[in-house]
């Protein structure tokens, strides 16, 4: 096992999504998880129904809990519900971790269309947290709350992204029209694109949760940021063929399936 990996983010009960498929996907990929959990939803795959919020202050301390003692290699955020909790994130990281890569997943709203933040917390997230990112990691949903647009041109917005700050922009194409997934990267070496074979199922719950998980398990691992957002693109490509067909909705991916170079 090698490379420390503290994620911040929400429980889901269904165990596709959020915090059990973070710990599951860096399970899987080598790296050891801890957690901070920011709410506890009632799910499944066909929907969210219920949102409990954790207190702010407690997030905090969960975080200052484990960097104080296991310590961090890479954190990664996910579902953040408000603003007093991306700004608890952002100030326990500026006491505690300020040089440690974070991995930013802007968690806004589920597949189910169901809040997961909200409004006043966006420009918070953008400020306090995307600004100091190694690596953001939105959809193309996500990214035009991100941006205040619609998107028209994938690469020219994930170039826009990075004047927020961020050192890399990845906008993950699992929205895009037609039969290839485009995973669009930017960094200041420019602009490239994974491309896939898009995959016709309805196993895509937490998709966005694994990508971002397993970008932060490369990076715990010393992997540069391109080389790990390659491997959490297949690790994803792979965990979505191999889906187990669980559930009457949206199910959850395939965690534990082996990858080559983990």
């Amino acid at each position: 096992m090698k490379g420390r990996v503290l994620v911040v983010a929400g429980s889901d009960s269904s165990g596709g999504a959020g915090i059990e498929a973070d710990i599951k996907t860096a399970t899987a990929l080598d790296a050891y998880t801890a957690t901070a959990i920011t709410a506890l939803t009632v799910q499944n795959t066909q929907g969210i129904s219920r949102v409990m919020p954790v207190p702010a202050d407690f997030v905090a301390q969960a975080m200052a809990a484990v960097l104080d003692d296991i310590g961090a290699d890479a954190i990664k955020t996910g579902m953040l519900v408000d603003a007093a909790t991306v700004a608890a994130v952002a100030d326990t990281l500026d006491q505690r971790a300020p040089n440690v890569p974070l991995i930013v997943d802007p968690v806004m709203v589920s597949s189910s269309g169901t809040r997961l933040l909200s409004g006043d917390a966006i420009d918070t997230l953008r400020r306090r947290l995307i600004a100091r990112a190694a690596v953001v990691t939105p959809n193309i949903p996500e990214a035009e709350i991100l941006l205040g647009r619609t998107i028209t041109d994938v690469a020219v917005a994930a170039t826009a992204l990075l004047e927020l700050g961020p050192r890399v922009v990845v906008i993950t194409g699992g929205h895009g029209a037609g039969p290839t997934v485009r995973d669009v990267i930017a960094d200041q070496a420019g602009v490239v694109a994974l491309e896939a074979p898009k995959i016709d199922t309805t196993s895509t719950h937490g998709t966005g949760c694994t990508f971002a998980s397993a970008v932060a398990a490369g990076m715990a691992q010393e992997l540069e940021a391109r080389a790990a957002i390659a491997r959490a693109h297949r690790f994803v490509q792979q965990a979505l063929r191999t889906a187990p067909g669980f559930g009457h909705g949206h199910g959850p991916l395939n965690h534990a399936h082996p990858i080559e170079d983990r």
